[in-house]
């Protein structure tokens, strides 16, 4: 057996994915280890959801709009379910609609597919939206949505069909001292290596993660069916969400948004929580989430939590009888003060990891960069 290759990816989620599939369209030979027989960390415990609307101008827009892009093209070629419904920011007071004209006015030469919408035209765009005291909504074109379980599964095999892309499922990588990299099993010979091991801050380069300002956030996530099949439309957000987003956080309104809050509930900061719906292909609710920061994750979830998110939920969507099918938590890398950490713990490594939330937005564009930088 040939033991070599050009580039290692090590981490099978989509950080790990997106940097497999750049380095392979530019022709590289390509080895990817997962510890896992399958990737089964954050990239399969979310939403779905490619969210441009969330990132700052200049900041990390231009790598989601680029992902977008390759989300499109890869889903097209590898056969799973994408689709551009966009999504609607929906507000019931009027603080919060003031930041979203702010948001408009602020970001007009943006790149932004925006538009303020109507309670007669949110109700075109989706007939879920509780109409009751409805002030009106944000729309944006630019999100999509994926069934990530689904996605996680297939880009690898199809990366492995169409690009010889090597795959290591079940291999922990143990070392790395260029040009080795080993596993319990194997030792491969590699020039470069993309360390893409999402919260896994302890079985490589641990100093460099004590370095930087590193955690990791554990989130609350439902999936749910309704008594009548609905069609959601764009995913859904509310008011809770303006605060969780750097794109709104410029926005002068947003600290009366963030006072009143607080002023009906410190449960909602105190446990992270916006909420988020989504809808895959089989027609099921994704539900979520909140947010818990630390660099040990505790194991056990709360129920007052995930009441929290659906109470918040039927303030601004009429789903009729709504049954939890299943409840998960997932963890994911975040990085104070940047949308990602990416470092060279020595020549011919790249670390890639903490994007806060945001990999399956942000990963292609930032892919793209990196290897494009080879």
């Amino acid at each position: 057996m040939d033991n070599t290759a050009d580039i290692a990816i090590v981490g099978a989620g989509i950080v790990g994915l997106a940097h497999a599939y750049m380095a392979l369209k530019k022709g590289h030979r390509v080895v990817m280890f997962e510890r896992d027989q399958f990737a089964v960390g954050a990239s399969v415990r979310n939403f779905g959801l490619s969210w441009p609307i969330g990132q700052e101008p200049s900041v990390g827009l231009d790598y989601a709009l680029r992902a977008r892009q390759h989300w499109q093209e890869v889903a097209r070629e590898a056969g799973f379910w994408m689709k551009p419904n966009g999504s609607l920011h929906v507000v019931y007071h009027d603080d919060e609609w003031d930041v979203l004209q702010e948001f408009m006015e602020r970001y007009a030469a943006s790149p932004f597919q925006c538009a303020l919408l109507t309670p007669a035209q949110v109700k075109e765009k989706s007939a879920v939206v509780k109409q009751q005291g409805l002030r009106g909504a944000l729309w944006s074109a630019t999100e999509g949505t994926v069934n990530p379980r689904e996605a996680i599964r297939r880009i690898p095999l199809w990366l492995q069909e169409k690009y010889g892309l090597i795959l290591k499922f079940g291999h922990v990588v143990t070392e790395i001292a260029l040009p080795r990299v080993k596993t319990a099993r194997e030792t491969w010979n590699v020039s470069k290596v993309f360390v893409c091991s999402g919260a896994d801050f302890e079985t490589l380069y641990p100093e460099v993660f004590d370095q930087h300002p590193v955690s990791k956030c554990k989130l609350h996530m439902m999936k749910a069916v309704t008594a009548k099949p609905v069609d959601l439309g764009p995913t859904l957000c509310a008011g809770l969400t303006l605060r969780h987003y750097a794109a709104f956080g410029k926005c002068p309104s947003l600290s009366k948004v963030d006072a009143r809050y607080d002023r009906e509930s410190e449960a909602y900061k105190n446990h992270g929580v916006h909420v988020l719906l989504a809808q895959n292909a089989a027609g099921e609710l994704i539900i979520g989430d909140s947010h818990h920061y630390s660099r040990t994750v505790e194991p056990f979830d709360s129920e007052e939590v995930n009441d929290i998110i659906l109470n918040y939920l039927r303030s601004f969507a009429e789903l009729g009888d709504l049954r939890i099918t299943e409840r998960w938590h997932g963890v994911y890398p975040k990085v104070q003060g940047n949308i990602n950490l990416t470092v060279h713990p020595e020549p011919g490594v790249t670390i890639v990891t903490g994007m806060g939330g945001a990999g399956m937005t942000l990963s292609f564009g930032l892919a793209e960069k990196n290897i494009e930088a080879l």
